[in-house]
């Protein structure tokens, strides 16, 4: 009977893959940024490198205008434009700041997700150590009952062609046929038990109470006796 009881997905694969993926494109996006840093620092240092020659330069034509010619004039451009290159390389240095400031966020938000994540994973694994717990210690409450009332009930308990379903079928419920056979198939796929499909038709508010029952206090044998005294009352 151990074989048919329900079996619960945690997900933990896919959660586990999800976790894989996460962090190869983690480690993808660090290393691009640092090698886009890198490339950024390289080429503002030769801009910055090159600023310094043309100030010499200016400096020097502007001294050699001074001492050949006094104009004012071109002494004033040069030094406009030296401001203008000042500005520009400010900038650019405000812009690399911003950007490693982003980039500084990006890291602490994908950190904080994967804590997340290694969190979620570590909860469904307990959860599903105690899940199993519970499943065997309930294995082996359940075997002898269940033999027991298959033949107090005249039950037969069969699969129903899917993996999270089980057929309970009950003969000696129709006084005018002893052979006839009243089933019901039950889902086990969630902790919440649910009644899919019945023969005979029982009213639908007797069925959920009667499996509200089961989902509360967890007796199978009590359901199954349950369901066996619907089925005796519609055959009437």
């Amino acid at each position: 009977m151990a074989d048919t009881l329900p079996s619960i997905n945690f997900g933990f694969e896919e959660l586990r893959e999800r976790m894989a993926r996460f962090t190869h494109r983690f480690d993808d996006f660090i290393a691009e940024g640092r090698k886009r840093v890198l490339e950024e620092r390289n080429q503002f240092r030769m801009n910055v490198a090159e600023l310094h020659g043309k100030r010499l330069s200016v400096l020097y034509n502007v001294m050699s205008t001074q001492l050949i010619s006094g104009d004012i004039f071109a002494h004033a451009q040069n030094l406009a434009k030296e401001a203008a290159e000042t500005s520009e390389m400010h900038a650019a240095i405000a812009s690399i700041t911003s950007q490693r400031d982003v980039r500084t966020a990006q890291r602490d938000r994908l950190r904080s997700e994967i804590a997340s994540v290694q969190e979620t994973i570590s909860q469904r694994l307990d959860a599903q150590r105690q899940h199993a717990a519970y499943l065997d210690a309930q294995a082996r409450h359940n075997v002898p009952e269940l033999d027991f009332w298959q033949d107090y009930l005249c039950l037969k308990i069969d699969g129903a062609g899917m993996i999270d379903r089980l057929k309970f079928a009950f003969t000696h419920v129709d006084e005018r046929d002893w052979d006839r056979e009243a089933w019901f198939e039950l889902c086990t796929e969630s902790r919440d038990y649910e009644v899919i499909e019945m023969r005979p038709k029982i009213e639908k508010e007797k069925i959920d109470s009667c499996v509200e029952r089961l989902n509360e206090n967890r007796n199978l044998g009590m359901f199954l006796k349950g369901m066996r005294e619907l089925f005796v009352e519609v055959m009437k």
